[in-house]
């Protein structure tokens, strides 16, 4: 995980809303989308994106 990425209150309660025990697989999943498309600040538009990509 990247110290560069950071997220906004709102996508961080987002992610509480996944089940406990995929959340870590889910941050992890959007926190790569975000260092591949160089995305520094993890937004509800990117949280969203990423759960359309990988549902």
């Amino acid at each position: 995980m990247s110290a560069a990425i950071k997220w906004t209150v709102e996508a961080e309660d987002k992610l509480k809303e996944i089940p406990f025990f995929v959340r870590p697989f889910a941050r992890k999943k959007i926190e790569t989308y975000a260092e591949e498309n160089s995305i520094s600040l993890i937004t509800l538009e990117i949280y969203e994106q990423v759960k359309q990509k990988f549902n």
